[in-house]
């Protein structure tokens, strides 16, 4: 058996024709929205990598913490011989889940929409790990995947805190598809940043270098290039609140005055009225009680809950009823 197997499950157009379908949805709605998946070209991982270092941006580093102290627990108490990892990228802080899980771990499962991201996580995780097994997955996470044919018992790694990108409908949904992949036995780990004063949560999402500005106007970058469109960034500013009622962070860009985006590809033209926002992402913060309710409605039972020392994060493992 080769080390690292590749399966791609998107259509080789699937990207261009979800960009097309999302811009078209989200510019002409009210208000409008645009999905922050868009944000992740080169320029926007890269971005975001930078972010990650950012004195105000914490949840990496939180993360980082509870794994490297609590791996070895995780492993211990799920026994995984796969380790399925949704959303996948770099793969970089899941070492520590596979070096704990080894060497009983007979197959590691990273699902990306990004093939050269799996490829390249893969060379690095193999050059120093000859007894691992790596069968990537390119596949939209978000749509249901079928998993190739590996030993129990699973464990499905969905961390960052992306699970606070979804609205409330999409995390039902998301999580149940989860479940659907999991037998019972299987074990679910899921990454939730927590509830926490304001000033810090708008801090993580609005630094004082203006990265996450920039990060946040790419996709303006990604709807010029790929679309032929002719959005300006510096005709919008950078926005991000706390909505304390649905206790998520809104990331929008503002337009600095009236304006017009031409987007020849699809035969459209948006108006912007001045200080109009268009949506570009939620980032929900959860609470135990919360977590727990909704690993319970998809069919998950919480048997592990770790923060960091500062309590700003949590990693959840559930168990599959």
């Amino acid at each position: 058996m080769s080390a690292f197997q590749l399966t791609r499950t998107l259509a080789p157009d699937a990207a261009a024709a979800d960009l097309r379908a999302d811009v078209l949805h989200g510019l002409t709605r009210t208000p409008k929205e645009l999905p922050p998946k868009w944000f992740y070209d080169a320029r926007g991982s890269e971005l975001f990598d930078e972010i990650t270092r950012l004195p105000e941006y914490y949840p990496t580093r939180a993360e980082r913490e509870i794994l490297v102290a609590r791996a070895p627990g995780i492993a211990a108490a799920t026994g995984a011989r796969t380790l399925v990892e949704l959303g996948s990228g770099s793969s970089e802080k899941t070492r520590f889940l596979i070096d704990a899980l080894l060497p009983g771990l007979t197959a590691y499962v990273p699902v990306d929409v990004s093939e050269s991201a799996l490829t390249g996580a893969a060379e690095a995780l193999l050059a120093d790990r000859p007894g691992l097994r790596v069968h990537a997955l390119v596949a939209d996470f978000t749509r249901g995947i079928e998993l190739p044919d590996t030993p129990g018992p699973r464990l499905v790694a969905f961390l960052g805190g992306t699970i606070g990108n979804l609205l409330p409908q999409e995390r039902r949904s998301f999580l149940a598809s989860v479940r659907a992949m999991t037998a019972p036995g299987d074990a679910f780990l899921l990454g939730t940043d927590l509830v926490k004063d304001e000033a810090t949560l708008v801090a993580a999402y609005d630094d004082e270098a203006g990265v996450t500005a920039e990060f946040n106007k790419n996709v303006l970058a990604v709807i010029d290039r790929e679309l032929d469109a002719d959005a300006d960034p510096g005709d919008f500013e950078h926005v991000a609140r706390w909505d304390p009622e649905r206790e998520w962070i809104e990331m929008r860009l503002r337009a600095r005055h009236a304006l017009t985006v031409k987007i020849p590809a699809l035969d459209l033209v948006v108006p912007f009225a001045a200080g109009e926002e268009v949506r570009t992402e939620v980032s929900a913060k959860f609470r135990q009680e919360g977590v727990r309710a909704e690993l319970a409605d998809a069919g998950f039972e919480l048997v592990r809950w770790w923060t960091d020392e500062e309590g700003r994060f949590a990693l959840s493992l559930a168990t599959a009823r």
